[in-house]
């Protein structure tokens, strides 16, 4: 099988290492693989460097959220532009995934429901983002997988067929706490992500717990510094550290005795399943997809309210809990990604659906391996 795999960004985020175990699972199986991404960034440097033919297509930039009379200007333009790229690609492809909406218009002009679409959905998406991108799944009949059935909700009126399939992760060494003393927040440096509520929340345990170390990792991808260097600039006099990008997630949590999450949003949280893995316990926002894969309680944490006075009266309670229940809840998260989150399970999932709609597309009758 010929899969064309597309991806707005060229950054690393976590959808950008979702498409790379994707495409490592289709050449396992014997596919052609050819990948169209914008821009040189660390992807791209990724996937040449696995041997992975690389596409120039035109994406952007965008700022985030709402969407300028620049930016919808320049998206008609490198509309045609990847409509071109697509098209020269097409008459070799049995199969286009799409990773993120944003390719996703020129998919669907392109394929007209002749070609196969499986549009993999990361995130939310609202207003007239979220009219292209239902649109163009009904026009070209795209199937959708999306990382949680909150965000599955967003592309249900467009799509024929969709199923959720959590994201999966490689297995990080799992290492029992026996108490907490390293705090830590892991990911976009955003204001969606929470970092500056993080720090002020620290501002509050510091003083009642002045042994607490708490830790940033992460970069402002896709964004400017701003936010960040508001953020440096509130955790002064703080024992606050930041690690900065680090592609050594494992590295990472193996430091930390207690991840927080405090997302305004989150499709699933790819972070939160790393941590399962690795024995740390996560305190995450009830927004989005989290509250389906955490448990309050069971195997993980839930705050209501993502407020810096919220978020620290939640850890001072967890701080100053028995340590027993704590190494339980990471048990159970253990399992959990054990059962449900780790990354061979993902990786045969998303090749049979492919394998099952390029098979359609012969005209061969085979109900797809969705579960709704």
């Amino acid at each position: 099988m010929r899969v064309l795999f597309l991806d707005q960004f060229s950054e690393l985020g976590g959808a950008q290492r979702v498409l790379l175990d994707t495409v490592c699972a289709a050449r396992e199986r014997g596919w052609s693989v050819r990948v169209a991404l914008p821009g040189n960034g660390p992807l791209v440097d990724q996937l040449r460097s696995s041997g992975f033919p690389i596409v120039p297509i035109a994406c952007g930039p965008y700022r985030s959220g709402s969407k300028s009379l620049g930016d919808l200007l320049r998206f008609s333009s490198d509309l045609r532009q990847q409509r071109r790229v697509i098209g020269a690609l097409a008459s070799e492809t049995d199969l286009i995934y799409v990773n993120g909406p944003r390719l996703l218009p020129a998919a669907a002009l392109v394929s007209r429901g002749r070609i196969p679409i499986l549009f993999h959905a990361h995130s939310h998406v609202h207003g007239l983002a979220r009219r292209m991108a239902c649109g163009s799944i009904r026009r070209s009949r795209a199937t959708v997988i999306a990382c949680s059935q909150s965000v599955l909700d967003v592309f249900r009126e467009g799509s024929r067929a969709g199923a959720v399939m959590p994201n999966g992760i490689a297995e990080i060494p799992f290492r029992e706490r026996h108490g907490i003393s390293r705090i830590g927040i892991i990911g976009r440096i955003h204001p969606d992500k929470g970092q500056l509520e993080f720090v002020r929340a620290a501002s509050l345990l510091h003083s009642e717990f002045p042994g607490l170390q708490f830790i940033i990792c992460g970069a402002p991808q896709f964004s400017d510094s701003a936010y960040l260097r508001s953020v440096k600039e509130l955790a002064q006099g703080l024992p606050v550290e930041f690690l900065g990008w680090r592609d050594d997630i494992g590295a990472v949590l193996s430091e930390l005795d207690l991840l927080v999450v405090p997302s305004k949003q989150e499709g699933m949280g790819r972070v939160i399943v790393e941590a399962f893995s690795a024995g740390v316990p996560v305190l995450a926002s009830a927004v989005g997809g989290i509250p389906e894969i955490i448990e309050d309680g069971v195997n993980g944490y839930l705050m209501r309210e993502r407020s810096p006075d919220a978020m620290a009266q939640r850890i001072t309670q967890i701080v100053g809990s028995d340590p027993a229940p704590l190494r339980r809840l990471a048990a159970n998260a253990r399992r959990d990604w054990e059962r449900s989150y780790n990354l061979t399970l993902y990786q045969q999932r998303v090749t049979q659906v492919m394998a099952c709609l390029s098979r359609q597309s012969a005209h061969e009758t085979e109900e797809l391996p969705l579960h709704k």
